[in-house]
């Protein structure tokens, strides 16, 4: 009896190597070097003829169409907004996220608007078509014009789409369809590349919007290879913490439109529920003359939000001092508090602080820099900022504030959500038009901040 040949790729790129190896060599990652069987030269039919896709000659440049792509939209403006304006016509939209967090729930969702002007089919290969039903009752789904199909054959699958021919294909998800024509197990690097890449010709050669979910794996990337967010027009990633109602999509891939716009969604009992106004979903609870807390504005897209994020200092009762953060990027907090001891002369050396932001909001914005320096000094202090102050600015490491981008639209969402008080950089804010009612705070660096304040 013959042995049969294997070989050894990696998960995360899906590099091949001859012999197991305990590191990639071309992405650097430990322990994801795994055995499968080597492809047979005989294969079975190219599933590419399945999606439609004819030999096409090339053409020139000025011969080709450069009109505005077509949109839709997708019946949830938060989804719209991350898409960049809507669906487009003919793409490829990745949703990720982690379990139980939503995704099935929106695509689902946006079901019942896209049937009202185009025929959706609706693809699992998790559930069955009696559970998909179950759960579109408890979502008030009425679904006319959806159709279900649960299979995980990538064949029958594109069969099904030449028979049915829908506008919008929704898969849930790409790691359990398999290609029949490869040795390859479903959810390997090998088949959720073949199927990626079959659903690819597929929206682009019929015109047909494919919406497909994908899990994520324990790092909170994307499980599969790096190719498969190459291949696709749109990554969106559903962010949240399982124990808070509040789910945030972002957007980190987008060839039709901007990748810092997010959409805030609230987890409720008839699903997923839009929250236009996210700065006063996040700031709702915050407790009025307690040290420690400051709210910033940061800028997701052209959309300014409001956070809390909220610091606390204690004295270490060990040897090393600990650190943690939530929400916040852990280096520049811990660089902002070393900026805060040298620049601003409290002794955080011998203390442990932890940091986060409230409602699961990740801020990465330099112009948070303030508001954290403000929260660590109010809780180091045990002195509360003022409940209608708000800060705004990025700090150095020599403790001088710098300006900000679109500070005029921060301010006025500031005095929108009835903040009086703002402190703002000095350099950059001479000339700004400031909404009635705020009067602004202006420094130079953090000592003049902490002296002004605390």
């Amino acid at each position: 009896m013959a042995k049969t040949k294997t070989v050894f790729y990696c998960t995360e790129c899906g590099n091949e190597t001859p012999k197991w190896q305990g590191r990639c060599q071309a992405c650097g990652a430990w322990n994801t070097i795994v055995e499968r069987p080597a492809a047979q030269e005989s294969r079975k039919k190219s599933v590419s003829s399945y999606a439609g896709t004819a030999f096409r000659r090339p053409r020139p440049l000025a011969e080709v169409e450069a009109a505005d792509e077509l949109r839709f939209h997708t019946g949830m403006a938060e989804l719209d907004r991350v898409l960049g304006g809507g669906a487009v016509k003919g793409s490829l939209v990745l949703v990720g996220g982690a379990p139980g967090i939503g995704k099935s729930t929106l695509m689902l969702q946006i079901c019942d608007n896209l049937c009202q002007f185009a025929k959706v089919l609706y693809v699992s290969g998790e559930e069955s078509e009696r559970q998909i039903k179950l759960r579109a009752q408890r979502l008030g789904i009425a679904g006319s014009g959806l159709s279900l199909y649960s299979e995980t054959s990538l064949e029958d699958i594109l069969t099904a789409v030449e028979e049915q021919k829908p506008d919008i294909l929704i898969v849930d998800s790409i790691q359990t369809i398999y290609n029949t024509a490869s040795t390859s197990s479903p959810g390997s690097v090998a088949q959720v590349k073949e199927c990626t890449m079959a659903l690819m010709q597929l929206a682009k050669g019929e015109g047909i919007t494919v919406f497909v979910v994908g899990h994520i794996n324990k790092e909170g990337s994307l499980a599969g290879p790096k190719v498969l967010e190459h291949i696709v027009d749109c990554v969106l990633h559903f962010e949240g913490d399982e124990h808070n109602s509040y789910r945030i999509l972002r957007a980190e891939k987008n060839r039709f439109g901007a990748t810092n716009e997010i959409g805030v969604f609230e987890m409720g009992d008839k699903g997923l529920v839009e929250v236009p106004n996210p700065s006063e979903a996040l700031l709702s609870g915050r407790p009025k003359d307690t040290p420690g807390s400051c709210v910033t504005c940061v800028m997701e897209g052209v959309r300014p939000v409001l956070a809390e994020i909220q610091a606390l200092v204690t004295p270490s009762a060990y040897g090393n001092s600990r650190r943690s953060s939530n929400g916040f990027d852990y280096n520049r907090a811990v660089m902002l508090a070393a900026v805060l001891e040298k620049r601003g002369g409290l002794t955080l050396s011998n203390c442990d602080f932890y940091v986060n932001v409230i409602g699961g909001l990740t801020v990465n914005e330099p112009a948070a820099d303030l508001s954290l320096i403000v929260a660590l000094a109010s809780s180091f202090r045990d002195k509360p900022v003022p409940y209608d102050l708000a800060a705004i600015g990025e700090v150095g490491l020599t403790g001088e504030l710098r300006a900000v981008h679109a500070l005029g639209q921060r301010l006025s969402e500031v005095q929108r959500l009835g903040f009086t008080k703002c402190l703002v950089p000095a350099r950059g804010s001479g000339k700004l038009s400031v909404p009635d009612g705020l009067s602004l705070i202006r420094i130079t660096n953090i000592r003049e901040a902490i002296a002004a304040l605390i």
